[in-house]
């Protein structure tokens, strides 16, 4: 049997980057001692950007305290004098809503702050395979039916021209609240709120479309009594549309996300209480994984495969008896979503086989337009290149994009216009109507972007955090990485290398995935490697590895221990090797 790391025969699936160590301003040193961060946390963040005066204080001060002015947001004064003549007279509104979990939970925040201001309000989710994307000509007839004066839409509007035009013809105006890419053109809306636009003095543009939705209810809100604290108890929704639209863990977003994290645990709502007991997760374990792999998926479910209006309806229920159905429904609509999802995704695996070397995946087929999202989500991370997933089951096709290693997914598609009927999104997802008969001279311009702007080693990249020997993975290590909490993209979780791991056992888990006993020195610890059966062949009893993975706390039968999630590993040496081949990182 193998006994040392010349016989492993693991090696490295993806490009390991040593990023560059900052050096460290007394100041901020000062700053983070007196914010008890150990050195080690303070170059962490110091290698992601956040060294600058004034970077501590916006990551770890209390999170209210560092919400910006709302009223900073482009034609927010629009806004509130729309919204004023809207009181005066009495006017009935509908807001329209994105039919995703950032829409759904935007759009909820818009209807519950436009109610307390005493406004006769409506939402409206459009139908994902009838209506599509963005503002629908069926809003709009909705509203000219009900006597609807004003729209508000979120999540979507920003290049809806046309039916933006339909609604003034129909004597009703539009106030749109976005956060999608801006065209040269915009609608001619009462209001355009998209913190994107050329020329916003807004601090900070990374808000998602619920984001976008929770400012302007602080907006609204401000000068009635209690109406701060009430918007504020709107961050729960406005945490779980930002984490389920991929937006940045940084800056506004990341005090949203502490904000809505506590409202979650201790008071959820009576139709995020009920989704989660279905999920059978407990409130005050919540946490940013817990929304992206059991919240989001729940409430995107019933505009995947159902009606997305069970969501909405969810989310604005006013108690749990009246939850606990839609709860139901939802569940079940994600367990067929499930199903539904993992049959395409394995035709659309062999399909995007067909061209192992192509610099992406582009693929169509007769897939559910509800979740070919999904798919090009898997296909992008489980190859490392951008993927676009077209449906053609519908007329005209649809197609959604999920972006890797960076690749600018609106600006490829604004390159593409020429073959769409319309399409729209941000650089890291994407969506498209095609044109009929476009699809190949679609695929072949998208292709030759991508190319264009592939790596020359085409793994997928791991950004480490730190490297460290394997006597050091303890306890207090944990506390130093715990402390960049919550994570997310653009604050991702931490990633250690760890030098010198001996393993004492491997062998196949359940999923198709490897669980690992490791030692250091003479304690052991386990580890698990998600998706990576193949280890358990590759890897002996003996064997000396380096590895890169999360290090994690997990409870079991009230016994606390740390867990590696294993990402990759390699042969003893290659962290030093690649460390001594780039830049240094702290140890």
């Amino acid at each position: 049997m193998a006994s040392s790391a010349a016989m492993t025969t693991s090696h490295p699936t993806h490009r390991w980057r040593f990023p560059e160590t900052p050096r460290l301003e007394p100041g901020f040193l000062a700053d983070g001692a007196r914010r008890g961060l150990s050195e080690r946390t303070l170059h962490i963040l110091a290698a992601r950007g956040h060294a600058a005066p004034g970077d501590l204080a916006a990551f770890f001060d209390p999170p209210g305290a560092t919400l910006h002015d709302p009223g900073l947001l482009p034609d927010a004064a629009a806004v509130r004098a729309r919204i004023a003549r809207a009181l005066d007279a009495a006017e009935r509104v509908l807001v329209f809503g994105d039919f995703d979990a950032d829409g759904l939970t935007g759009l909820a925040i818009m209807v519950i702050a436009l109610r307390a201001l005493g406004l006769d309000t409506a939402p409206y989710v459009p139908d994902r395979r009838a209506e599509g994307h963005g503002l629908s000509l069926a809003a709009v007839q909705r509203a000219r039916a009900e006597g609807r004066t004003l729209i508000v839409t979120v999540d979507t509007g920003t290049t809806n021209v046309a039916e933006i035009a339909a609604a003034g013809v129909a004597g009703i105006d539009v106030i749109v609240t976005d956060h999608h890419h801006v065209p040269a053109r915009l609608p001619d809306a009462v209001a355009v709120v998209n913190p994107h636009r050329p020329g916003s003095l807004y601090p900070d543009p990374r808000l998602a479309g619920t984001g976008v939705a929770f400012k302007v209810a602080q907006l609204l809100l401000a000068d009635r009594p209690g109406g701060a604290a009430a918007a504020l108890a709107l961050a729960d929704l406005a945490t779980i549309g930002t984490v389920a639209d991929v937006a940045p863990m940084v800056g506004e977003n990341r005090a949203i996300a502490r904000l809505g994290l506590e409202l979650l645990r201790s008071a959820p709502r009576p139709g995020l209480a009920a989704l989660l007991a279905a999920a059978k997760v407990a409130p005050e374990s919540v946490d940013l994984d817990t929304i992206g792999y059991a919240i989001a998926p729940r409430l995107n479910a019933g505009g995947r495969v159902g009606d997305a209006e069970t969501a909405a309806h969810l989310l604005l229920a006013a108690t749990v008896a009246e939850a606990e159905p839609l709860a139901a429904e939802l569940e079940t609509a994600n367990r067929t979503r499930r199903e539904m999802t993992a049959t395409a995704l394995a035709e659309a695996r062999t399909i995007a086989d067909r061209d192992p070397a192509a610099a992406a995946v582009v693929i169509a087929g007769d897939w559910p337009v509800g979740i070919i999202g999904l798919v090009a989500g898997r296909l992008a991370e489980e190859r490392g290149r951008p993927a676009v997933v077209v449906s053609s089951g519908v007329d005209p096709w649809r197609g959604s994009a999920r972006s890797a290693g960076g690749f600018d997914l609106a600006a490829a598609f604004d390159a593409c216009a020429d073959d769409f009927e319309r399409h729209g999104g941000h650089p890291q997802a994407a969506g498209c109507n095609l044109l009929d008969g476009r699809f190949d001279a679609f695929r072949g311009r998208f292709l030759r972007l991508a190319a264009e702007a592939a790596p020359a080693d085409p793994r997928p990249q791991l950004r480490l955090d730190l490297a460290v020997l394997a006597g050091d993975v303890d306890y207090r290590l944990h506390g130093d990485l715990q402390a960049l909490e919550p994570t997310g993209p653009g604050n991702p979780r931490p990633l250690v290398g760890v030098a010198g791991m001996t393993v004492a056992r491997a062998r196949a888990a359940n999923g198709g995935h490897a669980q690992l006993t490791l030692r250091k020195g003479r304690e052991v610890i386990d580890g698990i490697a998600f998706d990576r059966g193949d280890l358990v062949g590759l890897l002996a009893e003996g064997d000396v590895i380096d590895l890169v993975a999360h290090l994690v706390s997990r409870t079991f039968g009230g016994y606390e221990t740390l867990q590696l999630e294993i990402v990759d590993t390699a042969p003893e040496g290659t962290l030093e090797r690649a460390r001594a081949a780039g830049a240094t990182v702290p140890a």
